[in-house]
């Protein structure tokens, strides 16, 4: 990169620090299969890697994601399943999953290949979602990398990294696009539109999901991966004498998003990674020892299915009791898709019941009997909590 070009974005990227925020952010759900991918993001030393072993239980090190990301799958919470179990007998019960990438924090100029630049932000170009994981606890022995404790300044450095990354694609993908388009191609003349949108909301200091779309130019956009159109869930990395989040660290954060619609769980990583290497009653006496009713990984997930506009529909049966994410909106035939490609395009229709009929009539003989065993067809729209019967034709 030329060094007048690099002078004028790193000019535009300290700018940024010193402008607010924009308000609008609006949530592109994409997840169009049944296990979401999602990427922790945050700057070093602030808890990421014990956030990734809280949910998923592996305990890795931190060493490790500071050399590759750390993968693993992470079993979603839905007390549904045990319900359902209670009165279908099955072989196995296989609860949602998500993928998570655990990644290297990202430094100030990781757009520009510093720290592991580059490289990390291509590990979280493809993942459904974000968890921005931020330090909100003081700690001498866990020194910041930037000297203090500061939520607000974490977030909007990570946040300019992003948006730089961006728009360094947008930049390409002008350069690429003006090209063709001086051959006349129709779709290229579309990019370069888009993408010169684009390249002004990121001038302007606004991510790419503050931007107003049509159906047409929002598929395209997605076409390319960019970081800031994901929908974000941020993670307050609390202290263990603070597992609510008062704490003043804390309260400047959420502050700091809520005027821009930004979700904060907060969670003692900490404390949750200990947690999760624990089973049976053990399990459950350090979570009542906390003062918890679920550890963090449940209201995690809610909160990630709500940012994202998800729902969960069952399958049961002899073989197994599964659960499956689809979009809220998602109708019959797509859902079945989710299962299989060709249960979608030989769709004939779904027999439906709810998990509280199963709960009050014991067997679906019996909900049938009583009524309330639904069939529906190509256009019926997924209710969270379904469980399905697909009928098909191929």
């Amino acid at each position: 990169m030329p060094a007048t070009h690099r002078s004028r974005r790193r000019a535009w990227y300290l700018a940024l620090f010193t402008k607010s925020r924009p308000a609008r952010y609006r949530s592109r759900s994409t997840v169009k299969h049944d296990v979401m991918e999602a990427g922790i993001i945050g700057v070093p030393y602030i808890g990421k890697t014990t956030v990734f072993n809280a949910l998923t239980a592996l305990g890795v090190s931190g060493e490790a994601s500071a050399n590759k990301p750390n993968m693993g799958v992470v079993h979603v919470p839905d007390p549904r399943l045990s319900v359902i179990l209670q009165f279908i007998e099955t072989k196995k019960v296989v609860p949602a999953s998500w993928q998570l990438v655990d990644v290297a924090g990202l430094v100030a100029g990781a757009s520009e290949g510093q720290g592991m630049g580059n490289k990390f932000l291509g590990n979280v170009r493809n993942v459904d979602a974000l968890l921005h994981v931020v330090r909100c606890f003081e700690d001498a022995n866990v020194p910041h990398v930037d000297g203090s404790i500061d939520p607000v300044r974490d977030i909007e450095q990570v946040e300019t990294e992003l948006m730089l990354s961006d728009l360094e694609v947008v930049e390409n993908s002008i350069s690429n696009a003006k090209r063709r388009a001086r051959t006349g191609d129709k779709e290229a003349r579309l990019r370069l539109e888009l993408m010169e949108q684009c390249e002004v909301a990121l001038g302007e200091g606004n991510p790419l999901s503050t931007l107003e779309l049509d159906a047409e130019r929002e598929k395209l956009l997605r076409s390319f991966a960019m970081l800031t159109v994901k929908p974000v869930l941020y993670v307050a990395n609390v202290g263990e004498d603070d597992l609510a989040g008062d704490n003043a660290h804390a309260r400047t954060m959420a502050e700091f998003l809520s005027s821009r619609g930004g979700q904060v769980v907060p969670i003692c990583a900490k404390l949750e990674a200990e947690l999760a290497e624990l089973e049976g009653p053990e399990h459950d006496e350090m979570l009542e020892a906390m003062g918890l009713t679920e550890p963090a990984l449940a209201v995690i997930a809610r909160a990630a299915y709500h940012r994202l506009g998800l729902q969960s529909f069952f399958t049961a049966g002899p073989k197994e009791i599964k659960a499956w994410t689809v979009p809220i909106g998602a109708t019959g035939p797509q859902a079945a898709g989710v299962i299989h490609s060709d249960f979608e395009r030989g769709f004939i229709r779904v027999e439906v019941y709810a998990v509280d009929d199963l709960q009050q009539y014991k067997t679906e003989q019996a909900i049938k009997a009583a009524g309330k065993l639904r069939v529906e067809g190509k256009e019926y729209v997924m209710h969270d909590g379904d469980v399905c019967h697909f009928l098909f034709n191929v």
